[in-house]
């Protein structure tokens, strides 16, 4: 039986779904981004009520509808992509999340945007912005760098998503981020 969860993004949701998921005494087979599959056991709906009321409380939600599964896993592909591949993404978006979910695209951008408000582009383009602003904290990337790992096309266009996004620009998001870290020695 396969159970599919919202706003599972990285391992660490993965580790405290399962650990959350055998407390309540399902066995989990197999775990990985949005989806969880447990032994072929019927489970009851209390049992389930139980995992329902765990799961919101750490920030997660179980998904029962098909319109929702579709949602989340455009969103866990988009969010894997970003956040945890190592190489950046050059290919077009459109065609690598049709071939994912085996959908046309066309038809996943209508129920995206319906459902969520905004396209899959904008989506991706938080997303990115979100890596950006992550990648800019550690510091351990130049402009030039980050904007090749995320798949940008030139420095300029990162820059510029970046303000339409965070309503800054990449320089003076480092400064700001910079003012508000404190040394150790100062808290």
């Amino acid at each position: 039986m396969k159970l599919y969860i919202k706003n599972m993004v990285c391992d660490r949701c993965k580790m405290v779904i399962k650990a959350e998921m055998e407390k309540l005494g399902f066995k989990v087979n197999t775990i990985s981004l949005g989806v969880v599959e447990i032994g072929n056991e019927t489970v009851s709906d209390e049992k389930l009520n139980q995992l329902d009321k765990r799961l919101q409380e750490l920030g997660f939600q179980r998904i029962n509808d098909k319109t929702s599964r579709t949602i989340e896993k455009i969103k866990t592909f988009v969010i894997r992509n970003i956040h945890q591949s190592n190489t950046s993404i050059k290919s077009n978006w459109s065609e690598l999340i049709s071939n994912e979910l085996k959908l046309d695209y066309n038809y996943l951008s209508n129920l995206f945007s319906s459902v969520e408000g905004m396209t899959i582009e904008q989506f991706i383009i938080r997303q990115k912005i979100e890596k950006a602003k992550e990648l800019l904290f550690y510091d351990e990337l130049n402009l030039n760098e980050i904007a090749y790992e995320l798949g940008y096309s030139s420095t300029a266009y990162l820059s510029s998503q970046f303000k339409k996004v965070t309503g800054l620009t990449p320089s003076n998001y480092k400064k700001v981020i910079e003012k508000g870290r404190k040394e150790l020695d100062n808290l």
